[in-house]
């Protein structure tokens, strides 16, 4: 859900049925009701319209608190599957004014074409930001109706997710766990909703996509997808001084952080809830947990060092340790605008040039000078939507490139840039200010967001960018007929404009030999 974590750095293969059941899968559309589904845990009843059948609130775990997750229990009767189950634990943004207190949260929705099928391509959603939100508030219908499942999950968050204290087995990786016993129960009943098992694509934006890239060095994850899709995803980025919000120190990573660290923060909070052991931790309430300022973004980050994650997802990925899958991955044109409007102009403080020097001398040392000098403010609108630059370039395209161009080296990569600058806002930001093509602002042309109304132009590239997606979750290329030609890595970068599709250089268009 929407998708977001701007605030993070205010802090940051197949198994057996549950139970030993496993029923014969039933084809898609072939009973005599198609609104029910028998899963290996039992039927369910979902929705079915005039051209989808939409199944919410199917469990796929459970977990107590800072467990491991198991698969969800048999069930007897049939299951009402008409609408979401609980999201999991939460307070809710600026941007994402939700909540909830339900630990009981291990739920996924399955939605797909109407007409009867099987051996579908099966595309799995794991929802950004890490602290907020959950699946079902991402309307798969368009991407179904290109003749694909669709799955997307909840998981844990926050402080619920990547918690760490000694004596936790893979503490700080909750998350990433939930998301891999989702894997599972897709690969166990992918067949029922008409799809292929064997032909799994897991993509997700933001803290999603960083989640899928620690997936693709993960033991666990082997063999629970064929390919993946990342949306501006932050796996191989750092953090200068600043650059997500004003105040927060440099960091050597964006979202991973060392077990011991994990521990150490861990202990930190755990004796601000007055809690010196692990009983006491998990005996608390929800909400007394989340009664604690910012204890959801300290959270954010995943652990490593444990069976989960063994080595930093980034370094192993340079050293080419992960998963050999197809991957198709990109970020916007104007990535951090988003992150400079909501914490700079929604609290009434544009960046001054004043501040503008500032940032710079404090994110980039000895360097400032020529940062300045490579990004004046002559050059741009405002002093935030310079500040907004350096960063797009400094920290989202080079993260994003590094990824990419490592990765190619062991596996089909298709590059892309999301470059509509006319995007609609569709996150409830009332902030003055050019977002451009912001981070995530190419959620509405996969996921149809009502806040979000399309043009004519825009439109023709929802419909371009849902066939690469769906043709690469098919086949493993973009490429189809109809849409103009997506050439591996090496050829370019794919930039996704309303009316000008067409590859790019990308480490040109952001000065990253500069960056070098």
């Amino acid at each position: 859900m929407r998708i977001l974590h701007a605030t993070v750095a205010a802090a940051v293969l197949l198994t057996g049925c549950a139970a030993g059941l496993r029923p014969e899968p039933v084809t898609a559309g072939t009973g005599p009701d198609p609104a029910v589904v028998r899963t290996d845990t039992g039927a369910v009843r979902g929705t079915v319209t005039d051209r989808h059948r939409l199944f919410q609130g199917i469990p796929y775990a459970t977990a107590g608190r800072w467990e491991t997750p198991v698969p969800a229990r048999n069930r007897t009767g049939v299951k009402d599957a008409t609408k979401p189950g609980a999201m999991c634990p939460q307070v809710g943004s600026v941007y994402a004014p939700i909540s909830s207190t339900d630990e009981d949260c291990l739920f996924l929705n399955v939605t797909t074409p109407r007409a009867p099928g099987r051996d579908r391509p099966v595309m799995v959603w794991i929802h950004g930001d890490g602290a907020v939100g959950a699946g079902h508030f991402s309307d798969a219908r368009k991407l179904a109706s290109r003749g694909v499942v669709v799955v997307t999950i909840n998981y844990r968050l926050g402080v619920f997710s990547g918690f760490g204290y000694p004596g936790l087995k893979d503490s700080g990786t909750y998350g990433l766990q939930d998301q891999q016993e989702a894997l599972r129960w897709v690969r166990r009943n992918a067949a029922a909703f008409g799809g292929d098992p064997s032909n799994v694509t897991a993509f997700g934006v933001s803290f999603g996509a960083l989640a899928i890239g620690g997936q693709l060095t993960s033991p666990g994850a082997k063999g629970l997808f064929r390919r993946v899709a990342m949306q501006s995803g932050e796996t191989m980025m750092d953090m200068p001084a600043n650059s997500i919000v004003p105040g927060a120190p440099a960091a050597p990573t964006f979202a991973w952080r060392s077990i011991e660290e994990a521990q150490a923060v861990g202990r930190a909070y755990a004796e601000r809830l007055g809690c010196d052991d692990l009983a006491c931790l998990r005996a608390l309430p929800v909400r007394k947990i989340l009664a604690i300022p910012q204890i959801m973004n300290v959270f954010q980050a995943y652990a490593y060092g444990n069976g989960v994650l063994p080595e930093l997802p980034s370094k192993a990925i340079r050293e080419g340790r992960f998963h050999r899958v197809p991957v198709l991955a990109g970020a916007t044109r104007d990535e951090h605008r988003i992150f400079v409007g909501m914490n700079y102009d929604v609290q009434g403080r544009p960046v001054t040039a004043e501040q503008y020097g500032t940032l710079i001398k404090e994110a980039f040392g000895d360097d400032a000078g020529r940062v300045a000098r490579e990004y004046p403010l002559a050059s741009y609108a405002s002093p935030s939507q310079a500040w907004a630059a350096v960063m797009t370039d400094r920290l989202w395209a080079r993260g994003t490139h590094e990824q990419n161009t490592l990765l190619a080296r062991h596996a089909p990569v298709y590059g892309y840039e999301f470059a509509d600058r006319k995007a609609p806002m569709f996150l409830p930001l009332e902030a003055d200010f050019d977002w451009g093509a912001f981070h995530a602002g190419d959620l509405p042309y996969l996921f149809p967001e009502k806040e979000a109304p399309l043009s004519p132009a825009q439109r023709r590239l929802s419909d371009q960018m849902v066939g690469y997606w769906t043709n690469f979750a098919r086949t493993g290329s973009p490429n189809g007929s109809g849409l103009p030609a997506w050439p591996r890595l090496s050829g370019g970068t794919q930039s996704l404009a309303p009316d000008a599709v067409r590859p790019i250089d990308y480490a040109a268009g952001h000065r990253l030999s500069f960056w070098k």
